[in-house]
């Protein structure tokens, strides 16, 4: 692998947006024109595929920075193409700058509709009513705030809506058995 650090960042900031912020214009040619222009075209290639390789590693066991500096240190021992402590550095800083920013783009490009960012919601007792057996019965007041799956940043709309006793006691039985059924199927 080239040591220039310059280079390599740049060569993984290049692949991230190529690969997972859809810059579509970024091609391997472009790349080694860009930044490695004259580095022979099989060692550009045998450098392209080990960071994509590595950045690939990073991002789909979305690394915390412990598990990043365990990757990076077994990256560093191993007996062919291992990583230069140069390198090691340049990976480290990229990960720490970007880890969100492509976490977050994954998922935007993973959601195939909208997604619930926040919900709030509070128990009012009726102290007002028609009829008086409806008096000082609870009811739940829920606000859902939901976003576009495509643009997670974008304030989307907000759902508001009343429950009473028993329509609570519903949503919360089918929450219970929705987590229980993806206990199940998680533990497969």
């Amino acid at each position: 692998m080239a040591d220039d650090p310059k280079s390599t960042l740049a060569l993984l900031n290049g692949i991230a947006r190529r690969n997972y912020y859809g810059d579509k214009d970024i091609t391997d040619s472009f790349l080694k024109d860009e930044i490695y222009p004259d580095l022979p075209e099989d060692q550009f290639s045998q450098l392209l595929s080990r960071c994509s390789s590595l950045l690939k590693s990073m991002v789909s066991a979305d690394m915390d920075m412990t598990q990043l500096e365990a990757f990076i240190t077994a990256q560093m021992k191993r007996k062919e193409g291992a990583l230069s402590e140069t390198q090691a550095n340049v990976f480290r800083k990229f990960w720490k700058t970007n880890k969100t920013k492509v976490h977050d783009s994954i998922v935007a490009h993973t959601t195939w509709g909208n997604s619930l960012q926040k919900v709030s919601w509070r128990i009012d007792l009726k102290s007002q009513a028609r009829h008086i057996d409806e008096i000082n019965t609870p009811s739940a007041i829920m606000e859902l705030h939901v976003s576009d799956g495509q643009n997670i940043e974008k304030t989307g709309d907000v759902v508001r809506f009343e429950m009473d006793e028993d329509h609570l006691s519903s949503v919360l039985q089918s929450m219970q058995e929705i987590e229980q059924e993806i206990a199940k199927n998680s533990q497969q």
